[in-house]
């Protein structure tokens, strides 16, 4: 009787010659730059573009970010060399960052700080702004002109890079002396061509604060900001793409911790509990506490334990979450109203993002769209299952917000799409399974 390994090894041959009889030419376009110049490729955007990831600046994720890995694939069809502002291998872990230490019996995970080997030279009190911790200085070319943390509209303010350490690492100058504007510093060399994915943090902030710790950006005055720096970004006649805002909703920072699952955990624990109960905007203006409703979106960091703790009020003890007298915090929740503001916003942000880019023929990646299907639908990416889940979707970092190396590599991939349509350039996308997801213990 012939074994399991012998039929095994028959149906192999047997397919080996039937696709050798039947092969076909596949014609695999040469790799082209089409009518763009990849020569000197700048990329200019806040932390997404930076590399941040697992809520932190570090060696690794500047390596894997999408710019890195778009110039990668540029150098195919002739692009020049690609330098980041990289923090060095004995300082590796930047500015720290979240790694998983394992998980908890009921399945959530743990994470932990990472403090060693970082990048942190120091801090400084700026009056009327708070502190300012400010990392060790970066000497050096540079083409990955990401910045965390900052918002389109401070892109012209002289003293920006005395209020954000991340800026001020790449200044000549030590704060509080830096008078450089982002936009005027990022356009100081000649370049050929660019990315830009600023826009971001001006309805993200707003958004991951519960909006409570930040505002939305004017929307006349984002207009105004977005058409000034495309004006300058292509002033020599370069070409580049760029990408639109995504739904901050689409993120797991803001669907890994739901109304209804901590509803559901406090109802397990306590049969009696009705309702939770959140500090909710009312008519754009106030807030006031209500029952809180599956459109309210919680974000990953509330502490869920806080749910039941007592709390002193003027009637005395009441559980955290539970009454109308002890709702959850504000920063905590972005309630339906402000979940329906930041989408206006982002709507708006868009349409003057694809409009200014139409009237420069620039590349758009519309990542708004792009991340909302895959919230949707997931994604399949070179035999690989993806989604939006926090961890197990291997897109999204430890923070709910920012990307894996696997997620950059696709939204590098989108990028290359783009300019692949726009500029008639064949150049090869990055092979998306060799990049990690969330790293496991």
């Amino acid at each position: 009787m012939k074994t399991y390994k012998s039929y095994l090894h028959i149906f192999l041959a047997a397919g080996l010659l039937s696709f050798a009889a039947c092969k076909t030419d596949i014609n695999t376009p040469k790799p082209s730059r089409g009518t763009a110049d990849f020569s000197r490729y700048i990329s200019v955007g806040n932390s997404l573009t930076a590399g941040y990831a697992d809520g932190g600046l570090y060696r690794e994720g500047q390596l894997n970010s999408y710019p890195s890995i778009i110039a990668a694939q540029m150098q195919k069809v002739g692009g020049g060399t690609f330098t980041q502002p990289l923090f060095t291998a004995e300082q590796s872990n930047g500015s720290g960052y979240l790694r998983l230490a394992g998980f908890n019996a009921d399945g959530t995970p743990k994470t932990e700080q990472v403090k060693t080997n970082l990048a942190v030279r120091g801090q400084i009190a700026v009056p009327g702004f708070g502190n300012v911790i400010l990392y060790t200085k970066y000497t050096g070319d540079i083409n990955n002109y990401g910045v965390p943390g900052i918002k389109l509209q401070q892109i012209t303010y002289a003293p920006y890079g005395n209020l954000n350490g991340y800026f001020e690492r790449l200044l000549p100058n030590d704060s509080p002396t830096n008078t450089t504007a982002y936009l005027d510093f990022v356009t100081a060399k000649p370049f050929t061509f660019f990315t830009d994915w600023l826009g971001n943090n001006d309805a993200l902030l707003y958004a991951t604060s519960g909006g409570a710790g930040d505002v939305l950006t004017d929307k006349t005055l984002f207009t105004q900001l977005y058409t000034l720096s495309i004006g300058k970004l292509t002033a020599n006649g370069q070409k580049g793409a760029v990408a639109t805002i995504p739904d901050v909703t689409s993120v797991p920072y803001f669907n890994t911790v739901t109304v209804g699952a901590i509803l559901a955990a406090v109802q397990k624990a306590n049969p009696a509990a009705k309702a939770l109960y959140v500090n909710a905007l009312v008519s754009g203006t106030a807030y006031a506490p209500r029952v809180a409703t599956a459109s309210d979106l919680v974000v990953l960091t509330f502490p869920t334990s806080m749910i039941g703790q007592p709390v002193n009020t003027p009637a005395g003890p009441l559980p955290y979450g539970l009454t109308p007298y002890t709702p959850i915090d504000n920063q905590y929740v972005l309630d339906q109203n402000e979940v329906a503001l930041t989408q206006d916003y982002v709507s708006s942000y868009n349409t003057t993002i694809k409009s200014v880019a139409a009237s420069k023929g620039l590349a758009v990646f519309d990542a708004f769209t792009f991340l909302n299907d895959i919230k949707a639908h997931g994604l399949t990416v070179d035999g690989v299952n993806l989604s939006s889940a926090y961890i197990s979707g291997g897109i999204f970092s430890l923070d709910g917000v920012h990307l894996t190396p696997r997620g950059y590599a696709i939204v590098a991939n989108e990028f290359i799409k783009a300019i692949n349509k726009q500029y008639s350039a064949t150049i090869p996308l990055a092979n998306v399974s060799s990049y990690n997801g969330v790293k496991f213990p």
